[in-house]
């Protein structure tokens, strides 16, 4: 599995989808938000054949790794508002989906999301949160009781939804702001706290077009967190 070859492909498509996004062409947004989406995801998310960066990673926490402590990220201005600079490879994964899951079905959709007290009750998570605030020793503690197997479940279900969210969005969607009752939501439901540190993400997703979360929690959020993951595997 050629990473750099990978990241260099993402990073390209990045770039289309950012420049479609700019457009008018709807099928062309679609299509581009799709295979990015597909390559930053597992490829069973997609359907596709070949593994993909987030497979070589997920396949390695599989293998009794979960708690591996790796960097949060590569994004250093997020790190501000971090509780812990470094995490179990599990938690990489929790974050990531629980942000997916949020911002696609109640930012993008105006549903419902998917994870409910039978998906925390599977996983055994003790938060309902993305996890932005966990102290170093919370977040160790919080990966020590996660069924990675139903994790793994939640994942592909997130995946697969919003695959289907992005090829029904229309482009004055795309175009548009969300209603600031949509992303306070996510605070009721759980999926923030009122700690600074997490309750800042409403302050983030509110400011963004629906467009501009395709760019950011559907794609390339995974790959602000997924490298450092890819560094501990191959010992860098």
């Amino acid at each position: 599995m050629d990473i750099k070859a990978m990241t260099s492909a993402i990073d390209e498509k990045y770039e289309q989808v950012k420049t479609a996004i700019d457009g008018d062409d709807l099928l062309k947004i679609r299509e581009l938000s799709l295979e990015l989406h597909a390559m930053v995801h597992p490829a069973e998310v997609s359907g596709t054949a070949e593994k993909t960066i987030a497979d070589f990673v997920l396949d390695y926490m599989m293998q009794g790794n979960q708690n591996e402590l790796v960097p949060r990220e590569t994004w250093e201005t997020d790190l501000h508002y971090a509780g812990s600079a470094t995490v179990p490879i599990c938690w990489q994964f929790w974050h990531t989906y629980r942000i997916e899951d949020l911002v696609s079905n109640i930012l993008m959709n105006n549903g419902q999301q998917i994870f409910n007290d039978e998906w925390q009750k599977r996983i055994g998570s003790s938060i309902t949160d993305t996890g932005n605030a966990l102290e170093p020793d919370e977040v160790i503690a919080w990966g020590k009781e996660i069924n990675i197997a139903e994790l793994r479940e939640y994942m592909i279900a997130v995946g697969k939804n919003t695959r289907r969210i992005l090829s029904e969005l229309t482009l004055e969607q795309i175009k548009s702001m969300v209603p600031e009752e949509w992303v306070m939501r996510i605070l009721e439901e759980g999926g923030v706290t009122t700690d600074f540190r997490s309750v800042w993400l409403l302050v983030f997703w509110g400011r963004l077009t629906v467009g501009g979360m395709i760019l950011t929690p559907m794609t390339s959020h995974h790959m602000m967190h997924l490298p450092t993951s890819v560094d501990k595997i191959l010992g860098k």
